[in-house]
């Protein structure tokens, strides 16, 4: 093993401690490092963020804390923390610091997507791809996957529903680093353990989310000076379609409103602002029929993170016509494209289809973690066929940006969320 290669498999000492207490005024969260035992030994997180970064998890044991007359989550509800050896069913490599924030944050969406079975596809604590479906979890997981091939590979995979077999194939015939599920049908275990290193999960209080999903916890940044940023965590006041705020604005006396999206198109935005919450701000998600089609995400501007997330769309979507017709990625097609003027004219029809098809955009429906503060972010989603946007609503240019969706042709429908769903 080369030396450089050695940086992933040479672990760092863990120096934490056993136990933490949080102090808050009179009040006390007493938290238990959790370590496992896996292969024989005693092994807490293989590491944190990055190999040379020692890491710990806590679970929180005792203590209770209200503030201002909300009251938290306590002990009890543990998710990701509460994991016990039962419960890594095979530990591949065993977890580090990414493995569980990727499936915490697989967890964080999908507490309010538990109308339907659902799959979640993380890679570096974002979504590559999300869908759910009532055709059931192996259906939605293979949306999921088409959203975004290229970057499924080594993601983790997370559902709400058990996992079938025809779901387990899937994972089975690509390359991805963990699956975690509530259950798993009889057989699946056996199919997924074909992958050595895949780290496989089973967390039973999945079953729980709905009910989390109303409980608030403490969130914690660290800051670079050693100081802690705390606040509430991130409550989503949109659980049914019905909780959308018409979009309608006012200037110089003169009222717009939009339309109102229609059942099908509610629902994906149902669905997209439920991804939305897990989603690195700035961010916009295109969806359509309850699958992601592109996801943009962390853009310092909101014009620029719909460019990103068009660009995606175009990408994925000639990349799928390559990989399902080429049996290649786009970026080998086009390297072969260089030398094989077959390969060329295959790769002109493809880009020529995209271009025709607008990346697969037409009818999508498109949330925005943030507000408009020009129409620009608007018209730009609009010319690539955009059906029905959600946003937060409450910019100065409100009216701008609902005559953006009045003028199109057709008629873009608009509401309002209410509320911001920023995520840094």
């Amino acid at each position: 093993m080369s030396d450089l290669k050695k940086m992933y498999s040479t672990l760092q000492e863990d120096p934490f401690p056993a136990e933490m207490t949080l102090r808050l005024g009179d009040q006390e969260l007493h938290y238990t490092k959790r370590t496992w035992t896996i292969d024989g030994q005693e092994k807490g997180l293989r590491y944190g963020e990055n190999p040379d970064q020692p890491a710990a998890l806590y679970q929180l044991d005792k203590g209770s804390l209200t503030l201002g007359g909300v009251t938290f989550r306590g002990p009890g509800a543990g998710l990701v923390s509460s994991l016990e050896e039962k419960h890594m069913i095979q530990a591949g490599k065993h977890p580090g610091k990414t493995n569980f924030t990727d499936v915490d944050n697989a967890l964080n969406i999908l507490q309010y997507l538990d109308a339907k079975p659902a799959a979640l596809i993380m890679k570096h604590n974002n979504p590559s791809g999300a869908a759910w479906s009532s055709d059931g979890v192996a259906t939605a997981l293979e949306r999921a996957f088409w959203c975004d091939r290229i970057a499924a590979f080594g993601g983790a995979v997370i559902v709400n529903r058990p996992l079938d077999k025809k779901a387990a194939e899937l994972i089975s015939s690509c390359y991805f680093e963990v699956v975690a599920a509530p259950d798993f049908e009889e057989g699946v275990v056996e199919m997924l353990k074909s992958r050595k290193n895949l780290r496989i999960l089973q967390i039973p209080g999945i079953s729980r989310l709905p009910e989390l999903a109303r409980m608030p916890f403490i969130d914690l940044k660290s800051l670079q000076d050693g100081g802690i940023i705390m606040q509430h965590s991130f409550r989503n006041r949109i659980l049914s379609a019905d909780d959308f705020l018409p979009a309608t604005a006012e200037k110089d006396g003169v009222t717009v409103n939009a339309r109102k999206p229609s059942p099908q198109e509610a629902d994906d935005l149902l669905f997209a602002w439920a991804v939305e919450a897990g989603v690195t701000s700035n961010s916009v998600i295109f969806a359509r029929n309850g699958a992601t089609v592109s996801i943009g995400t962390g853009e310092q501007d909101r014009v620029g993170c719909v460019e990103l997330a068009v660009h995606k769309a175009y990408t994925k979507y000639a990349d799928t016509l390559a990989f399902r017709e080429q049996g290649c990625s786009l970026y080998e097609l086009k390297q072969k494209a260089a030398g094989d003027s077959a390969a060329a004219e295959a790769l002109e029809d493809i880009e020529a289809r995209t271009r025709a098809d607008r990346g697969g955009l037409p009818g999508t429906a498109m949330v925005s973690d943030g507000f408009f503060p020009f129409r620009d972010g608007v018209d730009a989603a609009i010319a690539h066929g955009v059906a029905a946007i959600a946003q937060p609503g409450g910019s100065i240019r409100d009216h701008e940006v609902i005559m953006a969706c009045n003028e199109a042709a057709p008629q873009v429908a608009m509401v309002f969320t209410g509320q911001r769903s920023f995520k840094h």
